[in-house]
């Protein structure tokens, strides 16, 4: 793939501002991210040697007093990482906002097909949302990248090509993924950020969290997930949408992958449902923990 001399020296910037923050949690250690969405780091951290006392020996005080310091040392890296880039690497799972806030994120496209409806139906219900999309995807459709960011949509980066399994393979294969997606993505609407970056089946590590906030994408998540990718029927998909909503949810859907008209009708009962509950509609939190 050929990219500009701007956007090479872009990528550069941000393979080194990577492994910058990469050096601060190894140094410190990067913990994961608790969620039932399945979006959160494969790779579980590993207790400091000297830990394992019971408690009530003296053995504990001294591992409770590590426990901090490495605590302590974890805060002091995520801030200097979010100094660094200015983006933080928690996973967000969170609308911006306060209050009855909602986001609509779409993943897998963009599809010639389906992408089109999806597209019509948020602007009928005016909302804005967040759209992961597919390096190679948006290479063969850059048309359909324009479309979206024309609509004032939000762009994502879901990796070169989705695949679920490189939480375990090597950095470098991740970094190249996650950065040439992003690039994939830039090349069809030049000057239109890329601010999020999802892992494919939300598969996170520490690593590629740091690569995507040195890159200045937030690492996102999900907080309702009604599988319609799976086409589960539509009743389903809409139980799982307007059941028990957490505080300010980011809510998966999907333009991609398969057939996704189940995806085109929910959307065009639960947008306006929203509407009637009194929600309003934002884009997942980027600077916010």
């Amino acid at each position: 793939m050929r990219i500009t001399t701007s956007a090479a020296r872009r990528r550069r910037a941000g393979y080194t501002a990577a492994a910058a923050l990469l050096g601060l949690l190894a140094a410190a250690g990067s913990p994961a991210y608790a969620a039932t969405d399945g979006s959160v780091d494969r790779v579980p951290d590993v207790p400091p040697s000297g830990h394992a006392a019971p408690a009530g020996t003296a053995g504990s005080a001294q591992g409770a007093a590590q426990g901090a310091a490495h605590e302590a040392a974890q805060g002091a890296a995520h801030e200097a990482a979010r100094g660094a880039s200015g983006v933080p690497l928690g996973i967000s799972r969170l609308a911006e906002g306060a209050g009855r806030q909602v986001a609509i994120t779409i993943d897998d496209g963009p599809d010639p097909r389906w992408t089109p409806q999806v597209l019509a139906t948020l602007r009928k219900n005016h909302v804005k949302a967040t759209f992961c999309m597919i390096g190679t995807k948006a290479q063969k459709y850059p048309e359909l990248v324009r479309a979206v960011a024309a609509d004032g949509h939000q762009l994502c980066d879901h990796s070169v090509d989705h695949d679920v399994t490189m939480d375990h393979k090597p950095v470098a294969y991740q970094r190249q993924q996650i950065l040439e997606g992003k690039a994939m993505i830039e090349k069809a609407v030049p000057g239109v950020p890329v601010t999020y970056y999802r892992a494919p089946g939300g598969a996170f590590t520490p690593d590629s969290r740091a690569i995507a906030a040195a890159s200045g994408m937030r690492p996102l998540g999900w907080s309702v997930d009604p599988q319609d990718w799976s086409r589960p029927g539509l009743k389903a998909i809409l139980s799982a949408v307007e059941g028990k909503l957490p505080q300010q949810p980011t809510v998966l859907f999907h333009d991609g992958g398969g057939d996704r008209s189940e995806t085109v009708a929910a959307l065009k009962e639960y947008l306006p449902w929203l509407t009637e509950q009194g929600y309003r509609f934002s884009f997942p939190a980027r600077t916010a923990p």
